[in-house]
């Protein structure tokens, strides 16, 4: 099926797939009353986005217990083809002892005190473009 763009609107299991693949994408998020967007390095582990959010952001402040989005995409340069994948949740704080070690470092900053955000993916959507 295709939507009004003319992207090919994509199955839960083909969003979480292309989800996987990749590890940047932002969190958009409500920060003193505007729409704010965080760029992130995540991991998809289960039904759960995860993401470093240092405690002196934004983003720690404003994303606890608050319904955010997150968004990841891969376009050609030509723009002619890709697709994205958008996931909506109630995103939680928690720490590192909730974070499996096994999991890549998500973090660009060299110091350890970063907190971890936490995004159920209850509602995904997706399209592409071939």
């Amino acid at each position: 099926m295709l939507d009004s763009f003319g992207f090919e609107v994509l199955r839960r299991d083909q969003c979480l797939e292309l989800l996987a693949g990749l590890d940047v994408g932002r969190v958009i998020f409500t920060h003193r009353g505007l729409p704010a967007v965080q760029p992130v390095r995540y991991i998809s582990h289960g039904e759960e986005v995860l993401c470093c959010a240092p405690e002196v952001s934004a983003l720690f402040h404003a994303a606890g217990d608050a319904v955010v989005a997150f968004e990841v995409d891969d376009f050609a340069a030509d723009r002619e083809s890709g697709w994205f994948v958008t996931v909506l949740g109630r995103a939680r704080l928690q720490g590192a002892e909730g974070v499996p070690e096994s999991l890549p470092a998500m973090s660009w900053r060299s110091v350890g005190d970063d907190r971890y955000l936490c995004i159920p993916i209850e509602v995904v959507s997706g399209r592409r473009r071939k």
